[in-house]
């Protein structure tokens, strides 16, 4: 995913989950995650969290705080999110390992790309590949 300042994601997908804690340890734990950042709110959700994985990021937060996100996200459907990794068979594993529910194992597509899927634990599905697209000037 190309920056647009100084190596930035230019896109990051931004999630709701009811459970935001158990989504980090899942993203973490499962998909290979780092934890970039979370901050809380004084009831102890998660206000806003960001996780990297390669050069993207990816934000989060709790259900139900308020505000016009908030508001926006109440009645959205899961979310689909595309993650380029370098080995897909690895990736996949570690997932299986964690108990990630996984919907389609290592697969080689037609357009060259080796690719699994995921759902995790409030609906979004993730795909893994080593598809990477290149991004727009």
């Amino acid at each position: 995913m190309a920056g647009n300042d100084g190596g930035r994601p230019g896109i990051c997908p931004t999630l709701r989950y009811a459970d935001a804690r158990a989504a980090i340890r899942q993203l973490t734990e499962a998909f290979g995650f780092t934890e970039i950042a979370v901050y809380e709110d004084r009831d102890g959700s998660v206000a806003h969290a960001e996780l990297g994985q390669g050069d993207g990021v990816v934000m989060l937060g709790s259900k139900g705080r308020g505000g016009r996100f908030d508001e926006a996200m109440k009645n959205a459907g899961p979310a689909g999110v595309y993650v380029v990794v370098a080995d897909v068979d690895a990736h996949h594993r570690r997932a299986a390992e964690h108990g990630a529910e996984i919907l389609m194992p290592p697969t080689d597509q037609d357009y060259g790309s080796r690719d699994y899927m995921a759902r995790d634990l409030e609906g979004n599905v993730w795909s893994f590949g080593t598809y990477a697209p290149e991004a727009g000037g």
